[in-house]
């Protein structure tokens, strides 16, 4: 199978080929990223075509396409799984969602994982898994202090890494919480990760792809 995967969770845009014969080409975002304003709409298409072109192939060639639906930032998530859906449209392609947060798990090394996303508000996006990837704990959102507490319950000795556990790593590391070095490449999530959980996920129809929020959004419909 010949997958395209994307993620768009956090302010980075990752992007991977993975071509039926094994092969890999992939776009794998700084960690300098993860705090620069968000530009996928700028980036995301861009980077599909160059790792495309390295693969030798084109999108008609592909036969589905993964995506990152989250949790993370609102305009990031829209921005990728509307470029999912429409290239899935437009080529016929299957469309596999996968979770953002077991995708950052994916590069984590050790036997509990803590990926943490900047939910903003001074709140995270967590959740906690095992080296093989069994869920421990199913994805959540909580202040940071929180999120260690909840997740040293569970695991005596987490491993965190992603933008969230590098903008709190302080409290963090004051809970307890063993975080990732800084700069490590860990910090990101990676198009081939999106990619590998994808080939084991099945396939569904364009329109059921929808973000994972966890919370409801900030905006508010107005009282009438």
């Amino acid at each position: 199978m010949n997958l395209l995967g994307l993620d768009t969770s956090t302010a980075a845009c990752a992007v991977c080929v993975a071509r039926s014969d094994g092969e890999v080409f992939e776009v794998v975002p700084s960690v300098e990223e993860l705090f620069a304003p968000p530009a996928h709409s700028r980036d995301l298409l861009p980077r599909a075509a160059e790792v495309l072109e390295r693969a030798g192939l084109e999108y008609a060639d592909l036969d589905a396409v993964a995506v990152g639906i989250g949790p993370g930032t609102f305009t990031g998530l829209r921005v990728g799984i509307a470029t999912a859906r429409a290239l899935a449209g437009a080529n016929g392609l299957e469309v596999r969602p996968v979770s953002s947060l077991r995708a950052l798990a994916e590069g984590i090394d050790a036997p509990a994982r803590l990926p943490l996303i900047d939910a903003r508000r001074g709140e995270l996006f967590a959740a906690l898994y095992d080296s093989s990837g069994a869920e421990l704990l199913a994805p959540f959102v909580t202040p940071p202090e929180d999120a260690a507490q909840t997740a040293l319950a569970r695991s005596a000795n987490p491993l965190a890494a992603g933008d969230g556990s590098l903008r709190f790593r302080g409290l963090l590391e004051a809970a307890g919480v063993r975080v990732a070095p800084d700069g490590a490449q860990v910090h990101v999530v990676r198009g081939l990760h999106i990619c590998r959980l994808a080939a084991g996920t099945k396939p569904v129809p364009a329109e059921a792809v929808l973000p994972t929020y966890i919370r409801a959004p900030d905006a508010r419909p107005a009282s009438p």
